[in-house]
């Protein structure tokens, strides 16, 4: 019988449970937690299924030198912890953002250039089928030229779920919790903007809050381009979309509802193709893209280098913001 591989899930918050559970329906993975809070493992316990060994010491789990890691830990926790694994040749899928700051980001970019393991950062909506399709067909110039592209997320229901209420206290989580848009934009687009604006404030009588609790963020590139983010921890129920607008022709989709709607100059009516890719199904190609890198199957799917291009986009709208000024991205 084959041995199986060791993995553990470093932070066990909603996203954690959700690595936990889905690796442990694998057969050839031998899974294992780290968490230092008994709050978070009692929870753990009563949700998922027991996992092959359990620590509460970041730095004595990985003296048991583990293959993989998958860090799920605070943002704030991302680069000690994945620079320790990764100087000690172990493999990494870490949560996304890549880290909290620039600078923190950027130990991590250099941890994996001296190291011999892979990284890859978890920005699972690469492997949503319709988000792939919008990227295939800008690849294959079938909206002609890009001049626009938007996306929005309105979720309140992220502040109702959140275990540790960090959105509270930490000016800018909204940005970091999703550095999922500038990626997107950065993965569909292949440019990185030359400076960003952003506007957005606090507002609102909800429980709970953030700040900012919504904020606009425009892009400018070298070309005839322009990209715009909207982000709030307002609404409820959630809405979840991206557009592009070419040319010769555009694309809208609908995360929550799971339409695609593609328009092309010279036809009245859009045509409309319907996803319903279930979330589970997208960390589990998230986890197989991550083996097979780990294998050198394949090139990570979202590497160090190409992580850090979002967090550079969200560290300068968070910049804009208190400045109320256009900032330059760092390149």
């Amino acid at each position: 019988m084959a041995l199986k591989r060791r993995i553990v899930v470093v932070g066990l918050g909603s996203i954690g449970r959700r690595h936990a559970r889905l690796l442990a329906q694998r057969d050839d993975l031998s899974v294992e937690w780290c968490e230092s809070s008994g709050d978070s493992l009692s929870r753990a316990k009563q949700d998922l299924q027991t996992p092959d060994a359990i620590h509460t010491s970041f730095d004595e789990m990985l003296a048991t030198r583990p293959e993989m890691l998958v860090v799920a830990t605070p943002h704030h926790c991302h680069a000690d912890q994945a620079c320790a694994a990764l100087e000690a040749n172990i493999h990494v899928l870490c949560e996304k953002p890549l880290s909290n700051t620039m600078e923190t980001a950027s130990r991590i970019k250099d941890a994996v250039e001296k190291s011999r393991a892979v990284l890859t950062v978890g920005f699972q909506l690469h492997f949503h089928p319709a988000l792939l399709r919008i990227h295939e067909a800008i690849r294959a110039g079938e909206l002609g030229s890009i001049h626009h592209a938007h996306c929005r997320v309105g979720t309140y229901v992220t502040l109702v779920n959140s275990q540790s209420r960090y959105q509270r206290d930490l000016e800018g989580a909204l940005f970091l919790d999703y550095a999922h848009q500038p990626d997107i934009l950065f993965w569909l687009l292949g440019q990185i903007p030359c400076g960003v604006y952003a506007v957005g404030g606090r507002g609102g009588t909800l429980e709970f809050q953030s700040n900012p609790n919504f904020t606009s963020i425009s892009c400018d590139y070298e070309g005839p381009l322009i990209s715009t983010i909207h982000l709030n921890y307002l609404q409820s129920p959630e809405r979840h979309e991206y557009e592009i607008v070419g040319d010769r022709g555009w694309m809208l989709f609908d995360l929550n509802s799971g339409v695609l709607r593609i328009g092309r100059l010279g036809i009245d009516s859009p045509e409309v193709v319907r996803y319903s890719p279930e979330r589970d199904g997208l960390y589990q190609m998230e986890h197989q893209a991550f083996f097979d890198a780990v294998d050198r199957l394949r090139d990570p799917e979202s590497s160090a280098a190409d992580a850090i291009i979002s967090m550079r986009i969200v560290s300068a709208a968070l910049r804009s913001l208190q400045l109320r000024e256009r900032v330059e991205i760092a390149r």
